[in-house]
């Protein structure tokens, strides 16, 4: 009996020796790891229970024994509620003072018992040697607080294993080990404690402080293994799941390993169901876009995804090669950065500086710079370019009679006629206020005279309905051509204007070619 006594006793010294390396190893690793300071003091009165069980063990007096067990509950109180605490820091989740404060509330009532326990006996009614014989083992009857303390100390190491165990999906294959080291840590402790409490131990002994020798033992191994503690995987996952860019994990092949909660919401078609499979087959059909390179890491490419309402939404796309430590690859990441509002600024921008606000046709300033380039190649090809220029007859009146609002409708009615005649060769833009221009490649006078005619009619025959009634809008045109001379886009322009303003002194509502002003029967 002495010599398996020694031996057990030795083997709980070892334990503890095991737990204080691992509370000196946190405290020099303290910077790297999250969380650290309530690790060490979980790890230091673990320290304490263990050695004072040994010298427990080495007592010879009742009095001794109740001493060591008073020291014994330091760590048997309050090394659950810090296991609870650790683990929810592993896990990233955060707990405020108030609630870790209240965990704390029954390990100290637990101390207090256990200390002034010859007073009221609610936590041991009694204590004596087995058969009455002085000797490490004793027999003790429980009080009332031990089965409150029993309770809340086995449901503190259930609620560590569930927490921990409820991570496994969401942590890597890399990181498993670790998870599962954590877990053991926690499940082993508390078989052991259970089976200390039925009474089932050879000769009573508590076989938690062997347990602990295993579990310490784990957790060193873990550390040389997996950097246990410096790499938190937890953590890591909620930042990855917390990064506003959306991230998606390949291998070498092409296929989808992981995406992270931004990219689903982007790509609301991308699911689990599709891990494993090859990202270039999907893709196309979760944004409608080609599939990005992906060996091509400083190419900035671009998705357009259309959400649920029916508006697009812009994804910047950028890759990056993952190489294993050997420099070969071992997989990509793609990364979505939704560029959405960038883009429709740029687009507003860009509308503003082409097109003009109201009627969404070019403006005067895009026209006098794209006509320039047309006269230029017609000029090149020996191909006449002709010009109209029109505007609404009498339009200053509309505006003094039915108001602003309706002289804007005018407008917009006069671009909608002119887009059911031109194509697409024509460059159509609004002048001025009430002023319109178009130039023509490729055409004479008398074929855009023609074109200006077509207008005319189509704009006198079609009415605008308002609310103040139907208004008949008149335009008068004026049209000119370049020769064979060359003349500047400026000479052509102040041509056709004046062949416009030829046309109104006849009368308006007519077409006029430059020198040659027309009636409007003249071209029908």
């Amino acid at each position: 009996m002495g010599s398996q006594l020694t031996m057990y006793i030795s083997l709980i010294a070892t334990s503890g020796v095991l737990c204080s390396f691992l509370a000196f190893y946190a405290y020099f690793k303290r910077k790297e790891i999250p969380g650290s300071r309530t690790f060490i003091v979980y790890l230091a009165v673990q320290t304490i229970y263990i050695f004072a069980y040994a010298f427990q063990l080495s007592s010879d007096t009742i009095v001794e024994i109740k001493r060591w067990t008073i020291v014994e509950y330091v760590g048997i109180s309050f090394a659950p509620v810090l296991g609870i605490i650790v683990i929810l820091r592993y896990i990233d989740r955060p707990i405020s003072r108030s609630l870790a404060a209240s965990l704390f509330v029954i390990p100290v009532i637990t101390m207090i018992m256990v200390s002034t326990n010859d007073y009221h006996h609610l936590f041991y009614k009694t204590i004596e040697f087995r058969d009455g014989i002085p000797g490490p083992f004793t027999e003790v009857t429980i009080g009332e607080w031990y089965i409150v303390h029993g309770a809340f100390t086995f449901g503190s190491l259930l609620a560590g294993v569930v927490l921990l165990a409820s991570q496994w999906r969401k942590t890597k294959r890399a990181y498993r080990k670790q998870l599962a080291t954590l877990i053991c840590g926690q499940f082993l402790p508390m078989i052991a404690a259970f089976v200390y409490l039925m009474g089932i131990t050879p000769s009573g002994t508590d076989p938690v402080p062997f347990v602990m020798c295993i579990t310490s033992g784990m957790y060193i191994w873990a550390i040389a293994t997996t950097r246990m503690l410096t790499i938190v995987p937890i953590a890591k996952e909620s930042i990855f799941e917390s990064m506003r860019e959306g991230v998606i994990v390949l291998d070498y092949a092409g296929r989808l390993i992981d995406f992270n909660g931004a990219v689903g919401r982007m790509l609301p078609g991308l699911n689990a169901g599709l891990i494993g499979t090859k990202l270039e087959e999907s893709w196309p059909g979760l944004t409608g876009s080609p599939y990005p390179d992906v060996y091509s890491p400083d190419q900035a490419q671009e998705a357009v995804v259309e959400k649920e309402d029916g508006s697009p939404a812009y994804y910047q796309i950028r890759s990056s090669v993952v190489r294993s430590r050997g420099g070969e690859q071992a997989g990509s990441l793609l990364m979505l950065i939704d560029v959405t509002e960038q883009k429709l600024l740029q687009e507003q921008l860009t509308m503003l500086a082409y097109y003009d606000g109201m009627t969404k046709i070019y403006n005067r300033t895009q026209f006098l710079k794209r006509s320039k380039e047309i006269l230029r190649e017609g000029s090149d090809r020996k191909e006449p370019t002709s010009f109209i220029l029109f505007d609404i007859d009498s339009f200053k009146q509309v505006n003094d009679t039915y108001g602003h609002d309706t002289g804007d409708q005018v407008i917009v009615h006069v671009v909608t006629v002119c887009q059911q005649i031109i194509n697409a060769d024509m460059l159509f833009a609004r002048y001025g206020g009430e002023e319109f221009v178009l130039a023509l490649p490729n055409s004479t006078l008398q074929e855009a005279g023609a074109i200006a005619e077509s207008i005319r009619a189509k704009l006198e025959g079609t009415p605008l309905v308002t609310s103040h009634g139907q208004i008949v809008v008149t335009s008068s045109f004026g049209v000119s051509q370049s020769s064979e001379d060359g003349q500047s886009l400026q000479h052509l322009l102040r041509d056709a204007d004046a062949a416009l303003y030829e046309a109104k002194r006849s009368g308006r509502n007519r077409v006029g070619l430059a020198q040659h002003p027309l009636s409007r029967h003249a071209l029908r």
